[in-house]
């Protein structure tokens, strides 16, 4: 209404000119927030936006709020903004899981399995949210519910792959290996092979005592991703086991370069004389299969 009064020679009264001038300045916080964010100025970025809304409440600046804390890894503010925006809009079952992906890197497992009771709450069949479930129990070494989770997250929506691989991963560690096994065979049926898969199916035949297709197995799994040490470490295992002590030494060595703060308690250089006790220190050290 300004404008066109403007327009035509008209005046304009000092609320309304008030409210246009706070309009734009909102609207220059938000744009110049997001132009930060593009470039990586996330402090900046966030600053615009907090001050855009001192000026007006927005849902899409308090996202774009939540996004730039999360950037900078600021986890406990990134969520904290998404709950305002899930008490805003209570029946958005969305805004949940992009709030309990927040609470899954936190390690929140307590907050993540309330989100996902407050979305089944919306849609009990939401196969997302099951999944996310699924991830909280697991988080917390609830096997059992974990699996059943998955179970109905594959039945809500059979193609998706993370609960396959999440629940062969489960029932491997739960020594269920015909389950595992079952798993595995969808996901060589259904999906390409990459580094999960192929260090599930290397994970198995080492459980069914096969020493060389494990050994392998390990080294697709290298092959397609050179800094896996639970590959390196895990093979390295099995090497030792069938009397390969030079093959151990090189993947202990791997291990050692690729994460030299998880060995801190074996000394001594692996060149060395004495590397056989040392590998075997190492490796007396590891829980099998990383699981």
């Amino acid at each position: 209404m300004g404008f066109w009064k403007t327009f035509f020679g008209g005046e304009t009264t000092p609320e309304e000119e008030k409210k246009n001038a706070e309009e734009r300045n909102f609207d220059l916080l938000k744009y110049d927030g997001v132009k930060a964010m593009r470039i990586g100025q996330l402090d900046y970025a966030a600053k615009c936006f907090l001050k855009a809304l001192e000026a007006k409440e927005d849902p899409e600046v308090r996202d774009y709020l939540s996004r730039a804390y999360l950037r900078q890894g600021m986890l406990d503010e990134s969520l904290q903004q998404l709950k305002l925006l899930i008490d805003a809009e209570p029946d958005n079952v969305n805004l949940m899981m992009q709030a309990a992906s927040v609470a899954y890197m936190k390690e929140d497992y307590p907050t993540m399995t309330a989100l996902c009771e407050q979305g089944l709450a919306v849609d009990a069949d939401n196969a997302l949210v099951h999944l996310f479930y699924a991830k909280a129990e697991l988080g917390q070494q609830h096997l059992v519910q974990a699996i059943a989770r998955l179970t109905k997250t594959i039945a809500l929506e059979e193609k998706l792959v993370e609960p396959h691989l999440l629940r062969a991963q489960t029932l491997l560690g739960m020594g269920d290996l015909d389950g595992a096994t079952a798993d595995a065979d969808w996901l060589k049926e259904h999906t390409e092979a990459n580094e999960d898969t192929l260090l599930l199916f290397a994970r198995i035949e080492a459980t069914k005592g096969h020493a060389d297709e494990a050994v392998a197995a390990y080294g697709r799994v290298i092959d397609v991703n050179p800094f896996c040490v639970d590959a390196f470490r895990e093979r390295g295992r099995l090497r030792l086991e069938q009397g390969d002590k030079q093959g151990a030494e090189e993947d202990m060595k791997m291990v050692l370069e690729l994460n030299p703060q998880e060995m801190a308690d074996v000394s001594g250089d692996y060149s060395a004389e004495g590397i056989e006790q040392k590998t075997r220190q190492a490796y007396s050290n590891l829980n099998p299969f990383g699981i």
